[in-house]
């Protein structure tokens, strides 16, 4: 046992400095707009592993994951800018005195703001997780928007409806990918824990959990927590990506959870490795399928541009996708090197033949 543990262990580290090479041949031969696309693709991994953490591996419906990555993405961004530039950008009304004089490097903010999610989770989770099924979706789905119509009116810390502009752009592939590399370790560690098969009873069937001697609500509650502590570093990571940010429907509304809760099922509910597969697969189609809101040509025909046709086509997709796999690409397996070797006897035995 102790010699497959050393076997996978070295795999999975070769594995990683082999990906790492990738990245390094990446950051040096694709474009600007390339390297942003991968950068995006690792933040919605982020994203989608925190969130299938609470929905896939505890089996808790939230729908309030948005709220969390705004309270990452404003806190970073409020450390980050300078306060020279906090100055240029709140003309309706000034910065508040303790936000005007604060500025941090990136890394301590993304810490930073990775604790303030986590802390405004533990403060929503406790009247939120004493509710269950479709009550408690509801009310996180509430908490979160609260959340946003908040940073619409706290002009003098958000700056409201203009929001934040001139957020420096720290967020590249080495940021992005390592944050990645950082939740996985730590999620996959805690999910093969005593902790983690507590969370994985208490999906399977909470009463009997309780019956067993779990505490439902505390071991609920610390991974609502650790949850919105990562998306709250995805959103340090999104806000330093996209430099401008906004409290509309659409930057950090309830169309962003329903990404990310898209990237998870699209994955499969419980899986991690489906989950990183799901975040690449939407990042990557939501950019290809931009081809269709511009006029395009299709079976030697010519149509004009359609706004709103590429969010068409990938509901379309993955309405398909959910007709043939039910459960995702990958249910609740995980890839593991078992698998793989398992895979590559089935080739070869399907090849001799």
């Amino acid at each position: 046992m102790k010699e497959k543990t050393r076997r996978d262990l070295t795999l999975t580290v070769l594995f990683v400095i082999f990906v790492a090479i990738l990245l390094q041949v990446a950051n040096v031969k694709f474009d600007s707009y390339q390297k942003q696309v991968l950068s995006l693709m690792a933040i919605y991994g982020i994203m989608a592993v925190s969130l299938n953490l609470v929905n896939g591996i505890t089996g808790v419906f939230s729908l309030g994951h948005a709220g969390f990555i705004l309270l990452g993405a404003y806190t970073s961004a409020l450390l980050t800018i300078p306060p020279e530039q906090k100055a240029m950008i709140f003309i309706i009304e000034p910065a508040h005195p303790f936000i005007a004089n604060l500025h941090t490097d990136f890394f301590t903010a993304t810490i930073v703001a990775g604790g303030i999610s986590a802390l405004g989770a533990f403060i929503i989770g406790f009247p939120v997780l004493r509710l269950s099924g479709d009550y408690l979706a509801i009310a996180s789905l509430g908490f979160s928007e609260v959340l946003r119509i908040l940073a619409l009116n706290l002009q003098s810390i958000t700056n409201g409806s203009l929001g934040l502009k001139g957020i420096p752009n720290h967020t590249n592939i080495w940021w992005s990918w390592g944050w990645l590399l950082v939740t996985v370790l730590f999620i996959v560690s805690l999910v093969k824990s005593s902790y983690g098969r507590a969370l994985l009873a208490i999906r399977e069937n909470p009463i009997a959990a309780e019956a067993m001697g779990i505490n439902v609500f505390k071991h609920t509650l610390l991974s609502f927590v650790i949850s919105a502590f990562f998306a709250g570093v995805s959103g340090s990571l999104y806000a330093h990506w996209l430099t401008t940010i906004d409290p509309r429907i659409t930057t950090f509304g309830p169309v962003l959870t329903y990404y990310v809760l898209i990237m998870v099922v699209l994955g499969g509910l419980g899986s991690v490795s489906g989950s990183i597969i799901g975040a690449i697969l939407f990042a990557f189609l939501m950019e290809w399928l931009r081809m269709f809101e511009q006029p395009f040509t299709l079976f030697g025909r010519q149509y004009p541009a359609i706004q709103g046709m590429r969010m068409l086509v990938l509901s379309v997709l993955f309405v398909v996708t959910m007709i043939v796999w039910k459960r995702g690409l990958f249910g609740r397996a995980e890839i593991t090197w078992d698998g793989i070797r398992k895979l590559m006897k089935k080739f070869r035995r399907s090849g001799s033949r």
